[in-house]
């Protein structure tokens, strides 16, 4: 009886009620504060989750599996790596009953509305090994970033709302007062749809291989997107390229792709003909190698010539006229009595001269001996005076002695002094046949006292007054 009039007491004190009402009051906040966080006393389930970007995700934002809730997210970290990128952790507290996650589970983060509000999907794998408390899921398993609503609402921004409604209208200009055409397409289309069936099973088959041409073309993608700012430059300059083709393209580019065909079989003709002539050519070029390393040293000289025969040149036409008269006297000479037989007794001179012309030729033709004899007969008798000219010699006294030059002897001049020695060459070496190529008279050492008659032994060389030296050095 004491404990209900105790309670009745209670249930009678107005302060008493008011204290109850207030404290149920401020658990019923509580909890309601917290019920996004969880309810406390509540057995969580813990795990983190890497996201490359956190795309508005704030604390608090629900976990969900199947579009069913099964936690928040209770904490977000960004996180740096060493390659410079950046990511963030996700730190969520999962109810129990979802424990544990399948180890290939993948998490995205998506739109809840369009007012900007996000939670976190969780799709389960299929494997058998769970994810333990606090473990975390890889950034490889966050799934690619998805499209919003309000990202797809941004591109149509008002450039590209005027250039929608200018194709609208474009293409309504196009297809206005064509239904019959139109109408005529779409009855085509039926025998098209026909015809790429056979085409799309082919596409859809295994031994196509079509996937695996698209995994090349994103392997493509991925090898030449370092280089796209190169490649936008490369279009760039071809633009520049074929804006300046477009200058020429009419008519000469068209003539030339006009002429083209024609030019091309005359080519296929001409070619296989042309290919011995390109044979003996490239073995010409090559035998003229050596004598085109030689022109080189040769081409002074040739430019000389080309200035002396070019003048000369000029007077041939008179030449060229004197030489029909002069053919023609030619003839009458030949066939005049008497003129056959002095020919032949020429001839006949001619060989009988041949040896002895054979043998002297060579003293002017290398040691110039003609034209120096010349020369000095001329200078013989160059002095003189206002009554005449008189000889250029020397006197020569001879050295005294027993056996001297100067008196009756019984031997040629052999000493015993330094001076008193014979130098007598009757018969020098002129580069006849038989003889040393060599140019002895006038150029004979003295051999002070030496008796010495005849040739002078070693070769003198070639080199004589007028001459240029002779390559071949003296022995």
């Amino acid at each position: 009886m004491r404990d209900r009039s105790a309670m009745q007491r209670l249930a009678a004190s107005p302060t008493m009620v008011g204290a109850l009402t207030v404290l149920i009051v401020i658990v019923a906040v509580f909890l309601a504060y917290n019920a996004n966080n969880g309810l406390p006393f509540v057995p969580t389930y813990r795990i983190s989750a890497e996201v490359p970007d956190a795309q508005a995700l704030v604390r608090g934002n629900e976990v969900r599996i199947g579009g069913i809730r099964v936690g928040v997210v209770e904490e977000i970290q960004p996180l740096s790596h060493d390659d410079g990128s950046v990511s963030a952790k996700l730190d969520l507290k999962l109810d129990r009953n979802v424990k544990p996650l399948p180890a290939d589970s993948t998490v995205a983060v998506r739109a809840r509305s369009a007012l900007g509000l996000k939670y976190l999907q969780i799709t389960k794998g299929r494997s058998r090994n769970g994810l333990p408390e606090g473990s975390s899921l890889p950034l490889a398993a966050a799934r690619p970033e998805t499209v919003d609503i309000d990202q797809l609402l941004n591109t149509f921004d008002e450039p590209t709302r005027d250039a929608v409604q200018t194709n609208l209208r474009e293409f309504g200009t196009a297809v206005a007062g064509r239904g019959p055409e139109l109408n005529a397409g779409l009855g085509e289309l039926a025998k098209t749809l026909r015809l790429l069936q056979p085409v799309a099973r082919n596409l859809s088959s295994t031994s196509t291989g079509l996937d695996r041409f698209f995994r090349a073309l994103e392997a493509t993608a991925a090898e030449v997107a370092p280089v796209a700012e190169t490649q936008a430059q490369l279009f760039v300059s071809l633009d520049t390229t074929f804006g300046a083709l477009a200058r020429v393209a009419r008519p000469f580019i068209q003539e030339t792709i006009s002429r083209s065909p024609p030019t091309l079989e005359t080519a296929n003709v001409v070619l296989p003909q042309l290919r011995p002539f390109l044979r003996h050519s490239r073995a010409l070029f090559a035998d003229l190698r050596p004598s085109a390393r030689l022109l080189a040293q040769s081409a002074p000289d040739l430019a000389a010539a080309l200035r002396v025969g070019t003048p000369v040149l000029r007077a041939t036409p008179v030449l060229n006229a004197e030489l029909p008269p002069t053919a023609q006297a030619l003839v009458d000479f030949g066939q005049a009595p008497g003129v056959i037989t002095g020919i032949n007794l020429l001839t006949r001179t001619n060989k009988l001269l041949d040896v002895v012309l054979h043998f002297v030729t060579p003293a002017q033709s290398v040691c110039n001996y003609a034209t120096l004899l010349f020369r000095n007969v001329s200078n013989h008798l160059s002095l003189g005076d206002g009554i005449g000219t008189y000889q250029r010699f020397l006197v020569l006294n001879p050295p005294a002695g027993a056996n001297n030059e100067g008196s009756p002897a019984s031997g040629p001049a052999n000493g015993p002094d330094l001076a008193n020695h014979l130098h007598y060459n009757p018969y020098p070496n002129t580069a006849a046949p038989g003889q040393p190529k060599e140019c002895e008279a006038g150029n004979e050492p003295y051999r002070a006292g030496q008796t010495l008659i005849g040739n002078v032994p070693g070769n003198q060389g070639t080199e004589t007054d007028g001459q240029k030296p002779s390559k071949k050095g003296k022995s």
